[in-house]
């Protein structure tokens, strides 16, 4: 859901969209990456738990599906807002000698643009991952709270951000459970660490700064 229309977005923002409108889409889209979970999950609580609930008939729209699409609409505002950066970015020189070349406008967009944008785009991708990995006041409003281990994407969960806020405030000092938190934590802080990492790694090898 993120990776199809934060490019998509971002392709048309930077290729398509009137220049008066990307001047009103860019700024709304950068507004939306900086609104606060707790908003956002108000809203999923308001309407997009509703939603599930009728659309797959369930008992409870609290479920682990629920929080996959509230987390993916959280990163799409930053892979649009990179990635058109990226697009854009790509020298104009490119796009001539296509079209020179008797290509079309979206041939030309998705067989040489996006191609040449792409590790901009990737790095995105891994940026907005890594902006809903340490998400914690959204999911844990819109997935049901429950802690259980299950792979059926219609139960309610509780991820490991919202375990240790949940929990973090009544274990006992020293505890194992306490440990455990602090394990669950450390898992967190190396695997938002390692997405950084990577992303900053593809940026400066092949980065839309190169492209120019």
């Amino acid at each position: 859901l993120m990776i199809p229309f934060g490019v998509g977005a971002s392709v048309y923002i930077a290729e398509l969209a009137h220049p008066r409108e990307r001047e009103i889409l860019k700024p709304f889209i950068e507004i939306l990456a900086g609104i606060p979970s707790v908003v956002i999950g108000f809203f999923g609580l308001l309407i997009l738990v509703p939603a599930i609930k009728f659309i797959f008939g369930l008992s409870s729209g609290l479920t682990a599906m629920t929080g996959g699409i509230l987390l993916a609409l959280m990163a799409i505002p930053t892979v649009i807002s990179i990635s058109e950066d990226a697009i854009r970015a790509v020298p104009q020189s490119y796009k001539s000698a296509s079209l020179a070349l008797g290509a079309s406008k979206m041939q030309t967009i998705w067989k040489v643009i996006v191609p040449a944008a792409l590790p901009g785009i990737i790095t995105a991708i891994m940026l907005g991952i890594g902006r809903v990995v340490g998400e914690t006041m959204a999911v844990m409003m819109v997935t049901g709270n429950a802690a259980v281990i299950t792979a059926n994407p219609f139960d309610s969960v509780r991820t490991m951000t919202a375990t240790i806020a949940a929990e973090m405030g009544e274990v006992a000092f020293g505890s194992i459970h306490y440990r455990a938190l602090f394990c669950v934590g450390i898992v967190l802080l190396v695997t938002t660490f390692l997405l950084n990492v990577i992303a900053h790694r593809v940026l400066k090898k092949y980065g839309i700064g190169q492209v120019q």
